[in-house]
C-alpha cells in the first residue's frame, strides 16, 4: 500500500510541478491540419497559435491522451533532461542561465522544487524511512545481542576473586547500566521506538509555559499520530524553506548593486532542489544497504554550493570559499528552525 502511496506522491509532485512549468518554446510538436485556433479563434501561421500558445492541432485519441499525460509527468517537455545534468555538475551556469532569461531551455525553479519535494516523500514513504519507528527491528535485535554480550562479558569479569572493592563497584554500575539499556531496547521491540521513548520519559513536572505541558501530554498519549503529523506538515510546508534561506543568502553580498533578492530567490531554490533529489538518493541508498555510499552523500553539498555560488555570482576561488564556510552554516540554522516550525505545528495542533 505504501509504495502505491509513493508512486501517487511521486505523479502528484510531476503534475502540480508541470501545471506549473510554461510550456513556451519547445518547439512543434503539433500537426497544422487546423487553420484556425480551436481555444480562441485566431488564424493560424504555425504548429502553434500567435495569440495564446496552443497547439494548433489537438489530439481526441485515448492513446494521444495517455501519451500526454506520460510526457508531462515524466519528461516536463524536455526540460527535466537540459536542466538536471546541468543542476548536478554546473548549478552555477543553469542558475545563472536562467537569471539571465534562458526560460523556455529550463524546468523553472519552482516546477523542479515542487517535483524534488514530492519525489523525496514519495521515496521516503516507499523506503519506509518516514514510519514513525526510526530503527528497525534487526537492529534493535542486534543491539539486543550485543548488549547480552556485554553483560555476559562484565559478569565473567565480576567473578575474579582478586578484584579490589572499587573495581567491583565499577564493574557492578556497569552491569547496571547495560541491564538498563537491554531493558529499553526489548521494549522498543515489543511497543515500537516513539512508544517506549515516551513511556519512559519521567513525567513532566510543570514547567512555566502551560502549552509546553501540554503539547508533551498530547505528543506522550499518541506519539505515532505524533510523527505523522510531522510528516504532513513537512509535506505540506516544505516551501517555507525557500524565504526562510533567501535572507541568508542576501547577507552574502549585503547592499550589492549587482545581484537583485530574485538572483538570490532562484539560487536558493535551485539549490534546494538539488538538496531533496539528493536526499532521496540518500534513502534509496540506504534502503538497498549501501550505506557506506549513502554516507558519502553528506560531502557533496559543500561541493555544490561552492560550484553553484561561483557560476552564478561570478565569484573567484576565495570569495566562493569563504561564501561556502558560511552558506553551510546558514544551511544548519535555517534546518534548525524548519524543523523547530514544524515540530510546534505538529504538538500545537
Amino acid at each position: 500500500m505504501s509504495d502505491i502511496q509513493a508512486i501517487g506522491d511521486a505523479i502528484t509532485g510531476s503534475v502540480i510541478g508541470r501545471a506549473v512549468e510554461p510550456k513556451a518554446g519547445e518547439g512543434a510538436g503539433g500537426h497544422t491540419g487546423e487553420h484556425h485556433c480551436l481555444n480562441c479563434g485566431a488564424e493560424l501561421s504555425g504548429p502553434f497559435c500567435q495569440q495564446c500558445g496552443q497547439h494548433a492541432h489537438v489530439h481526441r485519441t485515448l492513446g494521444a491522451f495517455f501519451h500526454d499525460f506520460a510526457h508531462g509527468v515524466l519528461h516536463f517537455e524536455g526540460k527535466i533532461w537540459r536542466t538536471l545534468p546541468l543542476l548536478a555538475w554546473k548549478p552555477g551556469e543553469l542558475t545563472r542561465r536562467y537569471i539571465d532569461g534562458q526560460r523556455a531551455s529550463f524546468v523553472s525553479p519552482v516546477a523542479l522544487f515542487l517535483f524534488a519535494v514530492f519525489l523525496m516523500f514519495a521515496v521516503l514513504s516507499a523506503t519506509g524511512a518516514t514510519g514513525p519507528h526510526f530503527a528497525s527491528d534487526r537492529s534493535l535485535a542486534a543491539a539486543e545481542k550485543s548488549a547480552n554480550a556485554k553483560i555476559l562479558k562484565l559478569e565473567k569479569k565480576q567473578t575474579n576473586p582478586k578484584l579490589d572493592v572499587e573495581a567491583a563497584k565499577g564493574i557492578a554500575a556497569s552491569i547496571d547500566k547495560e541491564k538498563a539499556d537491554l531493558a529499553l531496547i526489548r521494549d522498543m521491540r515489543q511497543r515500537g521506538v516513539t512508544e517506549a521513548t515516551f513511556s519512559r520519559e519521567e513525567a513532566s513536572s510543570g514547567s512555566d509555559l502551560p502549552w509546553l505541558d501540554a503539547a508533551y501530554h498530547k505528543a506522550k498519549e499518541n506519539p505515532d499520530l505524533l510523527f505523522y503529523k510531522l510528516k504532513s506538515n513537512s509535506y505540506k510546508w516544505s516551501w517555507a524553506i525557500i524565504p526562510l534561506s533567501v535572507p541568508f543568502v542576501w547577507l552574502l553580498f549585503p547592499f550589492s548593486r549587482r545581484f537583485r533578492l530574485y538572483d538570490h530567490v532562484v539560487f536558493v531554490t535551485y539549490s534546494l532542489s538539488f538538496m531533496t533529489f539528493l536526499a532521496a538518493a540518500g534513502a534509496l541508498l540506504s534502503a538497498i544497504r549501501a550505506e557506506p555510499v549513502a554516507q558519502l552523500l553528506y560531502f557533496v553539498p559543500p561541493v555544490h554550493m561552492y560550484r553553484q555560488l561561483r557560476g552564478a555570482y561570478g565569484l573567484s576561488r576565495l570569495g566562493a570559499l569563504w561564501r561556502t564556510a558560511l552558506l553551510v552554516t546558514f544551511a544548519i540554522v535555517v534546518l534548525t528552525g524548519f524543523v523547530i516550525l514544524i515540530v510546534m505545528l505538529g504538538v500545537l495542533d
